[in-house]
């Protein structure tokens, strides 16, 4: 019997208009890019989409006329897993476990995050553009296969990895 492949969802948030080479490189292979806000103008989107798919919500710093079109929230399904992102996570509006919430992906506080809360895997990024004061550097991913869910995030300083395992 064949194993199903896994599906990559590439995670970054908070760029403010800066995407890294070493960002770049990460996402390459990824099937899916999830920006979670404080994106920084269309051209990141457009060099964004220039990998794979993308799926972005606005932040608070996305004010400009060319992000009136992004939700503030969004639910999206990756390999039969539903995965709800938003940049600030002080403004979720949901029960994400009665919603069927397997993932929330969020941005807006610059500081790295995997943490499983009642059944529901909490991942935030972290900041991939300009450094603010001492946050690491960081993006992720999501592996999706089967239902399960497996994240990573990179801290580019010292290429620490943090793993969580979920579902």
């Amino acid at each position: 019997m064949a194993r199903e492949r896994a599906i990559r969802v590439g995670l970054i948030a908070d760029t403010h208009g800066l995407l890294r080479p070493q960002a770049r490189s990460f996402l390459l292979d990824s099937d899916l890019i999830v920006h979670a806000g404080d994106i920084g103008g269309p051209g990141l989107l457009e060099q964004l989409q220039s990998i794979a798919p993308v799926s972005a919500v606005r932040g608070n710093n996305d004010t400009e006329p060319w992000a009136a079109h992004l939700p503030e929230a969004q639910l999206i399904d990756a390999g039969g897993v539903r995965v709800h992102v938003i940049h600030n996570l002080a403004e979720l509006k949901l029960d994400p476990a009665a919603a069927g919430v397997q993932v929330i992906v969020s941005g807006h506080s610059h500081r790295p995050l995997l943490e499983r809360r009642g059944g529901v895997l909490y991942v935030n990024p972290g900041s991939a553009g300009p450094r603010r004061f001492t946050l690491p550097i960081a993006f992720g991913e999501l592996l999706i296969a089967g239902g399960a869910v497996s994240a990573r995030i990179v801290n580019l300083a010292d290429e620490r990895l943090l793993v969580a395992s979920t579902l």
